[in-house]
């Protein structure tokens, strides 16, 4: 094996007889260097938006969310608050109320979802990371804050108390309804903030205080939607959502912020997976020059592999040097290609070679698991285009 390296290492630096045998080992080797670098810097832009996504839902998402296993409602007792309150796991709590409603502000009309919350809930989310602008007002029954892309929509600034926006939801009930504006409740607020997270959140929620809501809806106090955890740090949550199951007679449903965004994480899942395998494929092509390149050096070097049989050498050994050849070079130009994509990786989060808004670089992520990705990719397809083109020395042409 020694002597197979040794040999190996001297024709892969060495020129070859023709100029035709150089340009085609430069082809190769540059499609190689190509395909890692875009390979690593794919995989490194999909854990960028992996991380950009998990950090707004860690402002925007609670730990647990509460939902009912019946209807839209469901109740909570002093008895169930003063459980959670006394519970060491649960480090803070809020009530929501949750409900689709039409906003009208002067003819323009949009449908989203009122979210009226407690006077705990900036305890659970963050709420001054999402303020883009005015105050988070939601313990005063006229004010709301909504998202930056429903105040872009209804052309909606903040504390405008001339023109209000108007809320506006169905009555139950099963009557025939004959005058169209009794069959809806309305509520005016005024604007006191308007929150930034992403286009879908910004379009769907507005936010006010559950008083307001429950009245709005016509249902008790005690009648809730959600209610949202955050938990204390290092705690289990199996053990966690055991016991809040059990302080509700396991008439709720909990599910974490992973399974509140579980859509999410698929799609992105599936489409870093596709992307790989087109990367792959560009890889694949790639070492097909690889071969032809193997194949052009063998028949170059036929006279040095007849004199090498001659002094002794065996058929295992020649076809060794080559397949050590192929190897040391799918290594050599893989691991330059990693390293260009390195580079370009810091450059984008150091000066922005690609911007997603005028204010928003394209995330990136370096992650050791892409570079060993990338490298156990190349050196499985190195392999078998080296076996390839081994195959073409025989001892009947020596």
């Amino acid at each position: 094996m020694k002597f197979s390296l040794y040999i190996a290492k001297r024709y892969l630096f060495s020129k070859g007889s023709t100029n035709v045998i150089n340009i085609t080992a430069i082809i190769a080797a540059l499609g190689i260097l190509v395909g890692a670098m875009c390979l690593f810097v794919v995989l490194s832009g999909f854990d960028g938006l992996r991380e950009l996504h998990a950090e707004f839902t860690t402002i925007a998402d609670p730990d647990f969310k509460a939902f009912p296993k019946k209807g839209k409602f469901f109740s909570i007792s002093e008895q169930h608050i003063q459980q959670l309150n006394d519970y060491e796991n649960i480090q803070a709590f809020s009530t929501t109320v949750e409900h689709q409603v039409l906003l009208n502000y002067k003819e323009k009309r949009q449908a989203a979802f009122i979210k009226g919350v407690d006077k705990n809930y900036h305890k659970v989310i963050a709420v001054d990371s999402i303020l883009g602008y005015g105050q988070w007002k939601t313990d005063n029954l006229f004010n709301t804050v909504i998202g930056n892309q429903i105040s872009n929509n209804l052309a909606l600034g903040i504390n405008n108390y001339e023109n209000p926006l108007e809320v506006y939801i169905p009555k139950t009930g099963n009557g025939q309804v004959i005058n169209p504006q009794n069959a809806f409740r309305k509520e005016t607020l005024v604007v006191s903030g308007i929150y930034q997270l992403t286009n879908e959140l910004d379009k769907k929620y507005i936010f006010t205080s559950i008083d307001l809501a429950q009245k709005l809806f016509d249902i008790p106090k005690n009648s809730i939607t959600h209610i949202e955890f955050k938990l204390a740090p290092n705690v289990s949550y199996e053990d966690t959502a055991e016991k809040i199951h059990e302080i509700f007679n396991y008439e709720i449903d909990l599910k974490s912020r992973l399974q509140l965004n579980d859509a999410m994480y698929k799609m992105l899942n599936s489409e870093n997976l596709m992307v790989y395998f087109v990367f792959t494929l560009v890889l694949i092509i790639a070492l097909f020059n690889l071969i032809g390149a193997m194949i052009m050096m063998i028949i170059d070097k036929k006279r040095n592999i007849q004199t090498l049989f001659k002094l002794g050498a065996t058929i295992s050994s020649i076809k060794n040097i080559f397949f050590l050849q192929g190897i040391l070079m799918t290594a050599i130009v893989g691991l330059a290609g990693i390293l260009l994509g390195v580079i370009l990786i810091i450059a984008q989060q150091k000066i922005g070679l690609v911007m997603i808004a005028y204010n928003l670089p394209y995330p990136t992520s370096l992650n050791v698991m892409n570079v060993i990705k990338v490298l156990v990719t190349l050196m499985i397809l190195g392999t078998i285009a080296s076996l390839i083109s081994i195959t073409s020395i025989k001892k009947e042409a020596l």
